[in-house]
């Protein structure tokens, strides 16, 4: 698959090239580059084309330096620089800014493995906590272990990475037996293969591949749109008349997104979120290890009928597995392509939950740090390099094929309560069967529970829950029949987003969920405002107290919602305001 970008060559005359290139010096400025550090480089990233390496490949190449030597060092970002014709203090800058480069020094040694374990709130209610201090040097020298954020596997908690290589579940023998599995590849490792590529052959489960897809029928309305047979019209008719919103948390309308889009010249561009970094959020994994082909449908129509040139993909770093198996799905269709197909490359992120807000991630695409940008303009106007952008989420392209071949009516009159259409819930905590569950919009959390999870675990009586996520909010008990949809919950000062249910039982407390939330986000900001970069720390420092400030913490809130850039400063208090509202007896008291 091509995943360089030879598809923006041919756009240098409307100002992308200046857009994403540095000005050309004979050399940079401070330290210089070392002989063998820019050999080694240049094995790993290739010769320079004519015009120079894309400035947009900086983090792909990252990886790649990152993945070959086990870290960052510093003379392999001085070569890199070189090489790239970039600021050596600008590929630091970016280096340093994502969770999964580590920068070492050059006399430093790079450990032979590093070990996360997730210590987001799914996962510490399953153990993770006491399991990362268990393996705390217990798996050999060289083996690092260190906490992680969110890893999209909460209904497998406790979650670990092992390299590349996922551990669900997890206990302290699995963890050891993928760490001695995964230090007998490296004795294999040869100089010229990275290390990504041993996790390639990596079990996944059984899905839907592209020749089987196109047995079944796959890509025929794809190519219908393409080559006219349907028009832009109709498809944008059906969404319309299904009230399909986008399913990565925001909820704006799908059609009139698309009809934005159609108003602004060629070339536009379209960018797939599939950073879904929110903790207690899988469903997009869900589906893409089971049935890739149906998403990627979905992206060549979005393409055709919003007119864009060129398909971005912006997949987490935490689904190497994935990665792995897109790209081989990629690489069949573009080999047998069902229909003219746009430009496609994906890219892989690199640690970072900012990078999840839509022009964080264009950032990232960029090669840049992960910064969300201040609108206007809007990215409707003004998005990837510079060009018209339609960024949609993974879910909302899923669901295109079966919405156009089914009819809007099918995907409208699913809901239930007064509410149109599915969701596809994300639940973890303390069910008897977390998962993905595939269920009407307007559903309650008890049904929800009673009716798609088997009930509740054993032992366990639902205390509270949270209804999207870390940034959703929490709500007790007595509300768990409200209808779970994106506009029913804000009354109660939360919302569904990403419809991510996380359990809370009599054995948890709501204000260890919010404190593990706000810590979260304190780890996550971007730090580019100071509303965010600040509050999300000293709210959390404040949380751990046996009684709340709540005046203090009122005025950190307001500050936060109100200063905040984008919407991870704006949604942290959200989990504050409800502990105090909902759970005030496990603060100290009535505010």
């Amino acid at each position: 698959m091509q995943t360089t970008s030879s598809f923006i060559v041919p756009l240098a005359s409307i100002g992308h090239a200046s857009a994403t290139r540095q000005r050309r010096v004979n050399q940079l400025k401070g330290r210089q580059s070392e002989t063998q550090a820019l050999a080694d480089v240049r094995a790993l990233i290739g010769a320079a084309p004519q015009d120079g390496h894309p400035r947009d490949l900086l983090i792909e190449h990252l990886h790649l330096l990152n993945d070959h030597h086990g870290a960052l060092f510093e003379r392999h970002l001085v070569a890199l620089a070189f090489e790239m014709r970039v600021p050596v203090a600008e590929v630091y800058e970016v280096a340093s800014f994502y969770h999964h480069f580590d920068i070492l020094r050059d006399d430093e040694v790079a450990p032979r493995l590093t070990v996360r374990v997730c210590d987001s709130i799914s996962c510490a209610m399953a153990g993770g906590n006491a399991l990362h201090q268990c393996l705390q040097g217990q798996l050999g020298d060289g083996v690092r272990v260190v906490p992680a954020p969110c890893m999209g596997r909460c209904e497998q908690a406790p979650a670990a990475l092992v390299g590349q290589q996922a551990v669900v579940q997890a206990t302290p023998q699995a963890v050891q037996q993928a760490v001695q599995e995964a230090l007998e590849r490296l004795e294999i490792f040869t100089e010229n293969r990275p290390l990504a590529l041993l996790n390639e052959a990596q079990a996944a489960i059984e899905y839907v591949a592209f020749d089987a897809y196109r047995a079944q029928g796959g890509y025929a309305l794809a190519a219908s749109v393409v080559n006219g047979e349907e028009t832009p019209d109709s498809v944008l008719a059906a969404l319309e008349r299904a009230h399909l919103r986008g399913l990565g948390g925001a909820g704006f309308p799908t059609a009139r997104k698309w009809r934005t889009m159609l108003a602004h010249p060629v070339p536009k561009m379209l960018a797939v979120n599939l950073d879904e970094g929110e903790p207690g959020t899988f469903k997009d994994r869900y589906y893409l290890e089971r049935d890739p082909h149906r998403f990627l449908e979905g992206m060549l129509i979005a393409a055709q009928v919003a007119g864009t040139q060129a398909c971005y993909i912006y997949l987490r770093d935490e689904y190497p597995e994935l990665r792995a198996l897109l790209t081989r799905e990629i690489e069949a269709l573009q080999d047998n392509p069902p229909c003219p197909l746009p430009h496609i490359v994906l890219r892989r992120g690199a640690g970072a939950y900012i990078c999840g807000e839509g022009s964080a991630m264009l950032e990232s695409l960029e090669g840049k740090r992960g910064e969300p940008r201040l609108r206007p303009p809007h990215l409707a106007d003004k998005g990837l390099f510079g060009l018209p952008t339609l960024v949609q989420n993974f879910e909302t392209l899923y669901w295109i094929r079966d919405i156009l071949d089914k009819g809007a009516d099918w995907f409208e009159h699913l809901g239930v309560h007064g509410y149109g259409g599915l969701h596809s819930y994300s639940v973890s905590g303390r069910v008897r069967l977390p998962g993905m569950k595939l269920a009407p919009a307007g559903i309650s959390v008890r049904e929800l529970i009673d009716q798609h999870c088997g009930g509740m675990a054993d032992g366990h009586e639902l205390y509270a829950y949270l209804p999207g996520g870390a940034s959703g909010g929490i709500l007790p008990a007595s509300l768990a029949d409200l209808p779970m949809d994106f506009d029913s919950l804000q009354a109660y000062g939360c919302f569904m987003g990403s419809a991510a249910v996380i359990v809370l039982s009599q054995h948890d407390r709501a204000r260890d969920a919010a404190l593990n939330a706000l810590e979260f986000f304190a780890a996550e900001s971007c730090g580019q405002c100071t509303p965010c970069r600040v509050g999300t720390v000293r709210a959390a420092a404040l949380m751990k107290a046996p009684v709340w400030d709540n005046a203090a913490l009122d005025d950190l809130t307001e500050v936060l919602t109100e200063g905040s850039i984008c919407g991870l400063g704006q949604a942290a208090p959200h989990p504050i305001r409800c502990v105090q509202r909902y759970f005030s007896h496990e603060i100290g008291g009535a505010l």
